[in-house]
């Protein structure tokens, strides 16, 4: 009798999800903005545990502003002990504990606590309700254009919760991006030990896979399995999204896949290095002419392994440009096409101030304009 086995059992090279596996996917290379694949992006679907990552993402924000602090502890109240105490994925917290931010924060990241996420909730903001609106708030203020955060742990709430692959993108690219030292501290455990017992990061990728490092599961009845992930190798950073597959292990090998796939089938070129001058810009009446334009990452493009086709880098901005000019302002943007792959953009940074120019250096634009 012949045994049924899958491409992965045999050696196959690593690939996207099929529909069938996973009818929405998704996968960007953050280094050059790129999409690699995409299927179903903006189809809306039910997040489950991986609200989680925007609860991060909230208490993130506040701990950079100063609104929280690592070690600030919030107490367990009773009425939410009563609802939440073992309630799905915990961090099993005793009635009436007293945990800190980072307690909470490590128990949401790595074994997904619904009881942590609430805690956090309650203590930071006042109540779910105003935490939640902070989660509403900050989603649209970084794009997440068709999303909608109805709890802070992602529990079944009749469909207010909802989300899409593109959504779930840009936040994963938000957290790595603007919270870089907090995502290394709290995402890529394996597991943690709290109040006594010991519990596994069932992540799909991180310790399975080189470089995975995060993010988030989800499982609901209604929705599927589905994975927000993230992994970087040799200054590539990868996120990925996987969602409506039937069964969790069907979730995980097609994660696993999927983000070698993402490594294996680009090669990536270095254009910038972050902080290094990848292009320069006209300045008009300004204390210089020419502006070194810079990236906040080092910049690469990805070509499909074995194309030998030459990508196009546009510099694009409104010029020349305007004075007064600050350092660190946003004032173009870096546009690469490969062909048969959607262009991508990254911001352009100024490398320096610039200022209004003097009555000489006017002088010396006007000669300049003049004899070319």
């Amino acid at each position: 009798m012949l045994a049924l086995v899958s491409p992965a059992t045999v050696g196959a090279r690593p690939a996207p999800p099929t529909p069938e596996q996973a009818p929405i996917a998704y996968m960007i290379d953050l280094s050059s903005g790129q999409t690699l694949y995409a299927r179903d992006i903006d189809r809306r679907f039910v997040p489950a545990s991986i609200t989680k990552v925007m609860t991060t993402l909230v208490a993130f924000d506040m701990l950079a502003q100063g609104k929280l602090r690592p070690d600030q502890r919030i107490p367990y109240r009773d009425e939410t002990f009563d609802e939440w105490h073992q309630k799905g994925s915990t961090l099993f917290l005793p009635a009436r504990a007293n945990p800190t931010v980072q307690e909470l924060l490590i128990g949401i990241t790595t074994v997904s606590a619904n009881d942590a996420s609430v805690v956090l909730a309650e203590g930071a903001a006042g109540s779910v309700d105003k935490w939640t609106q902070r989660m509403n708030a900050t989603a649209r203020q970084i794009g997440m254009h068709d999303s909608h955060f109805g709890t802070p742990n992602g529990w079944p709430d009749e469909g207010r919760t909802f989300v899409t692959a593109r959504d779930l993108a840009t936040l994963a690219e938000r957290i790595v991006r603007r919270h870089p030292e907090r995502f290394d501290f709290y995402y890529g455990r394996t597991g943690l030990k709290a109040y006594g017992i010991a519990q596994d990061n069932h992540d799909p990728i991180t310790g399975k896979v080189e470089g995975a490092d995060g993010l988030k599961t989800g499982f609901t009845n209604q929705a599927g399995y589905g994975f927000l992930g993230t992994a970087e190798r040799d200054g590539r950073r990868l996120v990925m999204v996987v969602a409506g597959a039937d069964r969790g292990s069907e979730r995980n090998r097609a994660s696993r896949d999927f983000i070698e796939w993402g490594f294996e089938a680009f090669d990536s070129k270095l254009l910038a290095r972050k902080g290094q001058a990848a292009a320069v810009a006209r300045v008009q009446n300004g204390s210089v002419g020419r502006l070194p334009l810079v990236a906040a990452q080092d910049v690469r493009v990805a070509m499909p392994r074995g194309d030998r086709a030459r990508p196009e880098v546009t510099v694009r901005y409104d010029g020349p440009l305007r004075t007064p000019i600050a350092k660190g302002e946003a004032v173009a943007t870096l546009e690469i096409a490969v062909p048969g792959m959607e262009p991508s953009t990254l911001p352009l940074y100024a490398a320096e101030d610039v200022h209004e120019a003097g009555v000489f250096r006017r002088i010396a634009n006007g000669f300049a304009g003049l004899f070319g």
